[in-house]
């Protein structure tokens, strides 16, 4: 019998069943009922892409029957030009999300690390711009691209070129993100590397680049999801089936035959997550360091 229980009677550290259901119970159901809110278009799509029918009539959320001919179809291209949409996506993606985590770097280093004058304002100004969708200035990106392209031809519109100009106009989408994870860098690191001799830009490139691998990784997921899954700036722009990417592609042959064309869209859909889920499972513990690393601080 030990001081503080005398009877030697076990307590017990167990959860009153009322007041576990009270505090916690109540977010496993919230976060059960998340997922399958969540997996049943996910169940939906795979079902049709493995339906031989391919109907919307014949189509249930869990699969009855099993058949690759939707995946042979759109990859030999008798439904659409499937391979040259894969091939623009992955060139539209990679210039963009790229160009845009670079120029974010640049300008969360210098809100991050410099004072100079209109530095609240600008942040500001970023911040305000972020809030409007792109949507609202499409007429006037349209009539800049189509007068661009009577120049430069090259860079005009129903051109990856000029589709990526257009993407590229959020290039600076990020700068919250990454600022906030700069912030929380010591400065004295900094200031011991120049102190040592190293310039601005090897301090930036060499010391504090690479300690921005978790928040690197989660804003390049975000800007080439944000990239693959843009529809309606793409639909404008690209026109012609050989200039098209996935979304657009794709929806342009749904359209065509909603029924008839559901189970080579879902193939293709399926075919499009997959690369996209695995690039997330791989980079899974980067993006949650990265994001709550770089909320911590605005």
């Amino acid at each position: 019998m030990s001081k503080n229980n005398p009877q030697g009677f076990e307590r017990s550290n167990k959860m009153p069943f009322g007041r576990w259901c009270a505090e916690i119970g109540w977010r496993h159901l919230v976060g059960i009922a998340a997922m399958i809110f969540a997996a049943i278009p996910i169940l939906y799509v795979i079902s049709a892409s493995l339906n031989p029918l391919g109907t919307v009539s014949s189509t249930s959320v869990i699969p009855t029957q099993f058949s690759l001919v939707h995946f042979e179809t759109l990859l030999s291209g008798a439904r659409g030009n499937f391979l040259q949409w894969v091939q623009n996506t992955v060139i539209v993606c990679a210039v963009v999300s790229f160009t845009q985590i670079f120029l974010s770097l640049l300008a969360s280093y210098a809100f991050s690390r410099m004072r100079f004058k209109g530095r609240r304002g600008g942040l500001l100004a970023l911040l305000l711009v972020m809030m409007f969708p792109a949507i609202l200035s499409m007429i006037a990106v349209y009539t800049m691209i189509a007068d661009l392209g009577q120049a430069i031809p090259f860079l005009g519109l129903n051109s990856l070129p000029g589709y990526i100009i257009v993407m590229l106009g959020g290039s600076l989408g990020q700068v919250w993100l990454i600022k906030g994870f700069f912030d929380t860098v010591p400065k004295e690191l900094d200031e011991a590397a120049i102190i040592d001799g190293a310039s601005h830009w090897q301090v930036f490139w060499r010391i504090l680049v690479p300690t921005l691998t978790p928040i690197l990784a989660t804003t390049f997921v975000l800007s080439l999801v944000g990239v693959m899954s843009d529809f309606l700036l793409g639909s404008i722009f690209l026109t012609d089936d050989s200039k098209k990417t996935l979304a657009v592609g794709l929806y342009g042959m749904l359209q065509g035959d909603r029924s008839n064309n559901l189970g080579i869209f879902a193939a293709g859909a399926v075919m499009t997550m997959v690369p996209v889920i695995a690039l997330y499972q791989f980079l899974q513990k980067y993006i949650v360091g990265g994001s709550t690393a770089g909320a911590v601080k605005g």
